[in-house]
């Protein structure tokens, strides 16, 4: 064997014993980096039977009355999130049979999720002092809203809230922005005052 072949045979088995020493190691995830405003909470005052405390980064906050007896609806954009807090306002007028049909209109609606969600976690408030009672739902997936709820004072006053966006549904996609949304959505409901 020629000395030329035999140090290519040596310079390639050399390599080949080198390039072996070390288990290769994969790369890690990438993930979007997202970063939103630190919420900073104003008291609303519009012209509806209750109160609240907005997060000024939200853009446009609009009031209005719908069918039927002190019944509103408000919705809060979020331009930037290109997402909409939307709640809806019903009076009970003292009537426990509208109650409990706010409450399984309200169950109802979060529960036609579950063809597109993984899952719907339930967290029970309940406010004595401030008479708020009620359930607000994480809604995990692909559903067409991620976070809702319902509260009332069980006598007068019925308020849901539910969260969409502008988007097809992707949970990965708009994870961080329901996330930050969903703190929104609890600063409602621990802030809502009955007038």
């Amino acid at each position: 064997m020629s000395k030329y072949i035999q140090n290519s045979l040596i310079l390639i088995l050399l390599i080949f014993v080198i390039s072996c020493d070390e288990d290769p190691t994969p790369k890690p995830n990438a993930y979007l980096r997202l970063s939103y405003p630190e919420a900073h909470y104003i008291q609303t005052d519009l012209d509806v039977p209750f109160t609240f405390n907005k997060n000024k980064f939200s853009t446009n906050v609009e009031a209005k009355k719908m069918v039927g007896k002190e019944n509103y609806g408000v919705n809060i954009e979020y331009s930037h999130l290109k997402g909409t807090i939307y709640l809806t306002y019903k009076n009970i007028n003292e009537d426990s049979k509208n109650l409990m049909e706010f409450i399984k209109d309200a169950q109802n609606f979060t529960q036609k999720h579950t063809i597109k969600a993984d899952e719907i976690a339930e967290q029970v408030y309940i406010n004595d002092e401030r008479k708020v009672y009620g359930m607000f739902y994480e809604v995990g997936g692909n559903a067409a809203s991620q976070s809702q709820f319902y509260i009332t004072d069980s006598v007068k006053h019925f308020l849901t809230g539910s969260l969409y966006f502008y988007a097809k549904p992707n949970y990965d996609s708009i994870l961080p922005a329901a996330k930050y949304l969903e703190k929104d959505i609890k600063q409602i409901m621990e802030s809502v005052s009955w007038k």
